[in-house]
Order: structure tokens, then C-alpha cells, then sequence
């Protein structure tokens, strides 16, 4: 059940990065078109302001990806020297932490995105961008992440307490120890 869990968050990160990656892609096409234009004195403009936005957007929505390919920096100097259950425990030690570091986050992210959808907030630049179009769905990446590092704690901690901890490392372990083992 929890191998199922994990593997289903896997296809929908990847979706999610997928998706993510070519309006990363889109945004990268506009600024290079807006340089092009600027050579001949035109502009689109804005386009510093939109690829900030995106950048938000990527960083909130590729976090639950980086985090179940094993892509967030971990500092394991002591993981490093055990192994077995004992590393298991240090590494679903790491995700509760990771969970509750990043629930923490999406609370605080909360009252901003509450106020800038009451007062109706513009961006102070001249495209006077609605903040809440980008706020919301940034919010939303924040959520989805702290969902995701809280369901992948919750199923490492089962299969820890069914004897199968040894089982966690593909997906909690660290990238580096990784590439070792095959």
C-alpha cells in the first residue's frame, strides 16, 4: 500500500514537472523574444516582472518533485556512517522534520495570499499585475508539497513500524548513496 502511495505521488510530480517545465520553457521563449525586440527598440515589457512570477511559481510546484527524486541537499555525515534500520530511522527523522518545516511554511504563506485576495492587490510595477493570480497558485505549490512530504512521512513511518525501514531508502534516502548502490 505504501509502495502504491509513493509511486502514484511519483506520476503525479512528474506530471506536475512536466507541465511546469514547459511553461518554464514559455517563459524562457518570451524573454529571449523580448531581448530580440529590445535590439530593435521594442519591447513586449514586463517581462522581468512574468519571469520573477514564474520562477515563484516553479520553485513552490518543483519542490514535492525534487522531493521524491531525491534532489534536496541533505547534509548525512552521520547517516553516512550507519546503515540498516538505524539509517532508515535517521532518514524518517529528516522527512518529520522536512514535513514540519514545510507545513510551517504553507501556514505562514496563508495570510499573504488571504490579504492580497481582500484588498484586491496590484503588483507596484506598470503591468499592475493582480497578485493573487500569481499568489494562489504559489500558495497552492507550497500546499502540495507540504502534502506530499507529510503522506511520504506517514507511509515511511508504517513501514518502518511493519519491520520493512529497509525498504524506504529509494525514496527517502539520500541521491548521493543512491548512485552508489547500483
Amino acid at each position: 500500500m505504501e509502495l502504491a502511495l509513493i509511486n502514484t505521488l511519483r506520476k503525479i510530480n512528474r506530471l506536475i514537472a512536466l507541465i511546469v517545465g514547459l511553461g518554464l520553457l514559455g517563459m524562457a521563449a518570451f524573454v529571449v523574444a523580448d531581448i530580440a525586440l529590445r535590439q530593435v527598440h521594442a519591447s513586449f515589457g514586463g517581462s522581468e516582472e512574468l519571469a520573477g512570477y514564474a520562477m515563484a511559481l516553479v520553485s513552490s510546484w518543483g519542490m514535492a518533485y525534487t522531493l521524491l527524486e531525491l534532489g534536496h541537499i541533505r547534509i548525512d555525515l552521520i547517516r553516512s556512517r550507519t546503515s540498516g534500520t538505524l539509517r532508515a530511522l535517521f532518514d524518517i527523522f529528516s522527512m518529520i522534520v522536512m514535513s514540519g518545516v514545510v507545513v510551517v511554511i504553507a501556514i505562514k504563506c496563508w495570510p499573504v495570499v488571504a490579504r492580497a485576495v481582500e484588498n484586491g492587490s496590484r503588483a507596484n510595477t506598470p503591468l499592475a499585475t493582480p497578485l493573487a493570480w500569481v499568489q494562489v497558485p504559489w500558495f497552492a505549490g507550497w500546499v502540495w508539497f507540504a502534502v506530499v512530504a507529510c503522506l511520504i512521512t506517514l507511509a515511511t513511518i508504517s513501514m518502518a513500524a511493519r519491520g520493512r525501514a529497509s525498504e524506504t531508502e529509494p525514496f527517502i534516502g539520500a541521491f548521493a548513496e543512491q548512485d552508489s548502490l547500483k
